[in-house]
């Protein structure tokens, strides 16, 4: 369940400046805190909490000791490991990461307001009206903190900014609606076509995500599908048609059909703030399955169906070696 948004200081987890993967030309996106699913493939689990959070970064620190001292929780603590970060205790307050001579630890979700972002963001207009770019706000989720992101979008809007929206539309139409109505584009997440693993998988139900995804193309707006393929998760592909096939009949405003494969490289982002990564023993997609999923995809009708990220190839010895197994009837 998401806070309110008066519960928390409106705050960023980055702000990344000349993208190209979040919506047309050159952008700039707004990743902001808090979000309504809890995906375990998640890339970014340091936005995934509406709350500021302490991480300590082990190559960096010189042993000091500093920030054991001035911390008014005592939610810090030196083992043979490095420095352990109760939680429970820590506030964010940030005092240990004034103290720290080496820059060893840093807070995660910077507090601005919506004239901070703002001005970060228009600093290369130059660059969007050139490239047919903008600002993407995304995340976590502009869902969670719907107020603040609206106000931005506001903002931008009155400066001619191209903006973007990017969500797994995992609230209620009156919360998601307002941010929507000034999106110029909408890239919206579709996970899993099957209802009781996307429950299960995200906490949010498959209906309440299509019908938003109904209900924005209802309003004319140009929308980019997202499907996030996750080996054991998404990456099946009668889930993948089935979500093409929706997108066909459903969502006459759809431009591009993009297939996300998965990356592993949230897994420092894992290790930073003491969580266990649920995906440590996952492999990369192979470029032969992205490509097969694409082509099934296309095969239904969807135009545009695009697929990119990081994957590996299927050598020879690994063909092999599963054509072994199956031979001999293990099952793999």
């Amino acid at each position: 369940m998401l806070p309110p948004d008066s519960a928390a200081p409106n705050l960023v987890s980055h702000i990344q400046r000349h993208s190209t993967e979040d919506g047309p030309g050159i952008r700039t996106t707004v990743f902001c805190m808090g979000c309504p699913m809890h995906c375990p493939w998640c890339q970014n689990p340091d936005s995934m909490s509406r709350k500021a959070q302490l991480i300590w970064r082990g190559t960096r620190c010189v042993g000091a000791s500093d920030c054991l001292s001035v911390c008014p929780e005592s939610a810090l603590r030196r083992t043979p490991q490095g420095i352990v970060i109760d939680r429970g205790r820590c506030d964010a307050c940030g005092d240990c990461v004034a103290a720290c001579p080496a820059a060893a630890l840093e807070i995660l979700g910077r507090k601005m307001s919506v004239a901070d972002v703002v001005q970060e963001a228009v600093r290369d207009k130059v660059f969007y009206e050139r490239s047919g770019g903008g600002v993407t706000l995304s995340g976590g989720d502009p869902v969670a903190q719907p107020d603040f992101c609206l106000a931005i979008m506001e903002s931008l809007k009155r400066a001619g900014v191209h903006l973007a929206l990017d969500t797994c539309g995992g609230v209620s139409w009156q919360r998601l609606e307002p941010l929507v109505g000034l999106a110029d584009l909408v890239l919206f997440d579709v996970k899993t076509a099957d209802e009781e693993a996307h429950l299960r998988y995200t906490g949010v139900p498959l209906r309440l995500v299509l019908n938003n995804a109904r209900a924005i193309a209802r309003l004319g707006r140009p929308m980019w599908i997202r499907t996030p393929i996750i080996p054991d998760f998404t990456d099946s592909e009668e889930s993948i048609r089935r979500i093409a096939r929706f997108i066909r009949k459903e969502l006459p405003t759809v431009e591009r059909y993009e297939l996300l494969a998965y990356n592993n490289l949230g897994r420092s982002k894992y290790e930073r703030l003491g969580l266990e990564d649920p995906l440590a023993d996952r492999r990369l997609m192979t470029s032969e399955t992205m490509e097969r999923l694409s082509r099934s995809a296309s095969a239904e009708g969807v135009p545009s169906v695009r697929w990119s990220g990081m994957t590996r190839s299927e050598d020879a010895a690994e063909i092999a070696q599963d054509q072994c197994q199956g031979d001999m009837g293990v099952s793999v």
